[in-house]
């Protein structure tokens, strides 16, 4: 099974971490973001990783080489000129060989332990072309509890409020390529286009997931990361259990 990993973003939120590097390189406890999907990635069975880059994507290069020291394959599908996540998504199809029917496809910058074999079992069962991890929404704020007289009668911190996000992590068919932008974003264009032909579906996340935009996202990783990813203080050279 192959990913895409969408990983030359330039991170601007997260300067100055991001001067030197691309954001998927940002460290959390010591590791590149993007090498905990790597990680999580060969534990769910992907054997090859192509990673979408181009701002300044010699630090993946030189920290990732081929992949041997994680026991995946890695390659690198290089913009010349930025393409955007959708036009990055299509150049990289191109490596994928023509018997992979699904790829999973991912945004270098989120941290999961969804098992991926219950999504690719879904994604086939539901017959779509494509299928989102989604994840809750959770509330940036505390919110209060009003009654019918509108008095507060509690509040509670950053509840879970009942709609759910796009957690950028998903399953393609290969007929997706030729539906895939050249330039632009396939969230601006392919995924409506199959919302409206009834091909998108949907998949509700029930484990950790956690996207990285802000200097404030690092600092609740680096919280949150030990308790949902055990594995992240074992030493280097240690294998992380398998996801079950």
């Amino acid at each position: 099974m192959q990913a895409l990993v969408l990983a030359g973003g330039k991170g601007e939120r997260l300067r100055p971490y991001t001067e030197d590097r691309p954001k998927a390189m940002v460290p959390v406890l010591g590791r590149p973001l993007v090498e905990y999907q790597v990680r999580w990635l060969k534990e769910n069975g992907i054997a090859r990783v192509v990673f979408l880059c181009g701002y300044l994507h010699e630090a993946l290069v030189e920290h990732f080489g081929d992949g041997s020291r994680w026991g995946i394959e890695i390659d690198y599908a290089v913009e010349e000129t930025p393409l955007g996540r959708g036009g990055a998504l299509k150049q990289g199809f191109a490596q994928v060989p023509a018997d992979e029917q699904l790829v999973v496809a991912t945004n270098g910058d989120v941290l999961t332990a969804e098992p991926l074999a219950p999504f690719f079992a879904a994604h086939r069962a539901s017959g779509a072309l494509a299928s989102v991890l989604l994840a809750p929404l959770v509330s940036p704020y505390g919110v209060a509890d009003l009654d019918e007289q509108d008095r507060i009668r509690g509040f509670r911190e950053k509840p879970v409020l009942p709609y759910w996000i796009n957690a950028g992590v998903y399953v393609l068919d290969r007929a997706c390529a030729a539906m895939l932008p050249d330039l632009g974003d396939h969230e601006d264009s392919t995924f409506p286009d199959l919302a409206r032909r009834g091909l998108l579906n949907g998949y509700r996340a029930t484990r950790y997931w956690r996207a990285v935009d802000t200097i404030k996202d690092l600092t609740e990783a680096s919280r949150e990361l030990p308790q949902h990813l055990p594995w992240v203080l074992l030493p280097e050279a240690e294998t992380p259990p398998r996801m079950s």
